[in-house]
This record gives C-alpha cells, structure tokens and sequence, in this order.
C-alpha cells in the first residue's frame, strides 16, 4: 500500500482502537466528566493524493475492521454470566442476518456428539450450559483462491474442570474464547467488505466446568477422525475442542486452515504479551499468514515442529494424550498435538494466550485486545 493511504489508515485503526472503551455494566450519569472521549468525525488532509491511490476505499477498509476488532473486544469483555455459548451463538446469527454472504449453522450437545465429536463432547459434559459448534460460511463469489478454514476456540469459561486451577486470577478465564471471537468478527468485515473468498469458519465454544459428570483425568475419548486420547489433564481442554473442530475443517473440504486459541500458558513465559506464536506444517501457507501478521503489526513469531516432538504426545493406553507427563517444550507440544488432526492440508495453529488480552501496545490498552481480527482479514483480503 502506498505510504499515504497506508498513513491514514493506520491513523484511522489507531483512534478508533485507542478509544475503545468498555463501559456497559458500569452506572453513569448523562453528564458523567469520567465518560471516554467521543470522536464525531475524523478529518484527513492531503496536498495531493498520488495516482492509483483509492485513499477514500483504505480508509473505510481501516474504519470496518477497527470496528469488528472492537466488536471482538466487545465479546471477550463480556462476562462469562452473560457470553455462554448460546451467546456466541447468537452473534454468528446476527452476522448471517447481516450479510447476504454469510450462513450460519449451530449444533447443539446432541449435534456435536452425532458428528462423533468425542473430543469435544468430553469438556462439555460437566456444564449444564449448552455447547455450540458454530459454522459460519461465507461465499465470496468467483475469487478463485484456495477454500479457508478459520477455527477459533471458544470456551466462554475455563475453571480447568477437575484438574482445577488456581483461584487466583481466575476470572480472567472468561478470555479463553478470545479466538472464537476474532473468528465471527472477522468474519463479519470480510463480508462487509465483499472479499471474493471462500471461508468456512469454525467456532466450537463450551464452558469447562468441574461436576458429578465431568470427563475425568485418565478418561478415554475418541476424536471424529477415530483417534483416541488419554485426558490425562482436564484443564487441557482447548486442544481437544480443537482436534475435533480442525478434523470437521477437513471433512468440509477446507484446503487450507488457521486456528486462533488461547491454548498455552508456555506461549506468554516464550514470547510475553508482543508475539503471538506461530506453528506450521507447511512453509508457503505459513509466509501468507506471517506476511498478513506483519502487514497487520499482530505480529507472531514461529516455533518449531519435529517428529522427536511429536513422541511426546503418545499416549499409554490410546493414540495420543493430552497432556505430557514431562511438562517439557509445552506450546510445541500442544501443536504437535494438533497436527495429528489437520491431515495433510496446509495449517497453522496461532497461539494467542498471551496477546489476546493485557497487551502492553497503548493503543490497545487492558483488557481484551482482539487480537487476530486485522490478521484474519488481510489473509482473506490476499488469498481473494
């Protein structure tokens, strides 16, 4: 892009980010002196605008994914009493209400489990909320480009089920949905913005809950594509919504896949609150998605995959375990886990734990940060 529109873009994404403001549960007065700042309009000036340069069209592009970014903040934000599921769920709705490209597809608890989600089903069985496997499709008209898969983990609140976490900071699990959220919002600015791009978006979305019911360390569960898993860790529990949703990406024929989790802690002690982490099984897919990190500034940084790390994921009494006993190389070894479940297509697995809220970028400030949307936009936009 152009330097010029390229300015005034960035200059559009950042006041609308820098702004944002999440106020809704907080009680305030018409004429409260502590409301955030208003911005009625934005005025660009240029000598002269350089030929070719649709400087009205990038600006606009910059206003409609600032927008869904904030949307996903939005989401994240919400508490968990209120974003269930079914929450969830209701925005894909209202997206495919909005958008004559977009279609929506909901399975329920009886749904997931006819699919043969056993994966899936496993972390659901100990809340009484319903699960949602959330499918929304956008058909972008005659772009020619591979059909993308977009998977984004969902769970609108992990306590860790049985293998229960810390009380301490526990209330910031209501953020383990934060790639689901990228995902529908994203979703909603590339039909906006008319991309000609085949997208099948994947959001399994489910609390993880301790009761009489919950799947159990050392419980067996069987994935859609057959394989078998030891939990030998309940609070692992995003890779196995993952596996099972990343073998329904196959099984809809998507051609090439990128998933958004808030999957590891080991990914924040590595990389901090700057880089997301970036694994891949395939060079060139991985450069569209680097090139779309770094034309986005959500940059990412990639970790490695191996077959010596790949043993780490065997299990004793199945094919795989969930979780390692010898709590070594842990991001990579929660991709490798993955990877078991994408086939041969080309994929990449976006670890987003420690980007997805508490940035240390100003413009974004706390809390959620939306993390992922620009990325999965600009991907869409390049592979359109």
């Amino acid at each position: 892009m152009p330097d010029s529109a390229g300015a005034a873009a960035g200059l559009v994404e950042g006041t609308l980010l820098k702004l944002y403001e999440f106020d809704r549960y907080k009680s305030k007065s018409a004429d409260d002196e502590d409301s955030p700042p208003h911005i009625e309009f934005l005025e660009l000036a240029s000598e002269r605008i350089p030929d070719g340069v649709d400087l009205e069209g990038e600006v606009e592009r910059a206003r409609i994914v600032s927008v869904a970014q904030n949307a996903a903040r939005d989401l994240q934000n919400t508490p968990a009493n209120v974003a269930t599921p079914t929450f969830l769920a209701g925005r894909a709705r209202e997206l495919a209400e909005e958008h004559e490209s977009l279609s929506v597809e909901v399975l329920d608890r009886e749904g997931i489990r006819s699919l043969g989600m056993g994966a899936f089903s496993s972390v659901a069985q100990g809340t009484y909320e319903e699960p949602q496997l959330i499918v929304l499709r956008h058909s972008g008209g005659e772009g020619g480009g591979p059909h993308l898969g977009f998977v984004g983990k969902a769970v609108t609140f992990d306590t860790g089920g049985i293998s229960i976490k810390p009380a301490a900071k526990m209330q910031e699990m209501k953020f383990d949905m934060s790639g689901g959220a990228a995902v529908l919002e994203a979703m909603g600015a590339i039909a906006t913005l008319e991309v000609p791009v085949q997208i099948t978006a994947i959001v399994p979305s489910t609390e993880n809950m301790p009761s009489g019911r919950s799947v159990k360390p050392g419980d067996i569960v069987t994935a859609m594509n057959g394989k078998t898993i030891e939990v030998n860790n309940t609070d692992a529990e995003g890779r196995l919504l993952l596996a099972d949703a990343l073998a329904y990406a196959v099984d809809q024929g998507c051609e090439r896949i990128v998933d958004l989790a808030t999957l590891t802690g080991a990914i924040i002690v590595a990389l901090g609150a700057t880089h997301a982490g970036l694994f891949s099984n395939d060079d060139g897919w991985y450069g569209e998605v680097e090139r779309a990190c770094s034309a986005t500034g959500e940059i990412g940084w990639r970790l490695p995959l191996h077959p010596e790390y790949f043993e780490l994921t065997k299990g004793k009494y199945a094919d795989l375990t969930n979780a390692s006993e010898q709590r070594k190389a842990m991001s990579i070894y929660a991709a490798e886990f993955l990877r078991q479940f994408v086939d041969d297509r080309p994929w990449v697995h976006v670890d987003i734990a420690g980007v997805a809220w508490g940035m240390t970028r100003e413009y974004v400030g706390n809390g959620a940060s939306g993390w992922g949307v620009r990325m999965l936009v600009e991907l869409a936009r390049a592979a359109g």
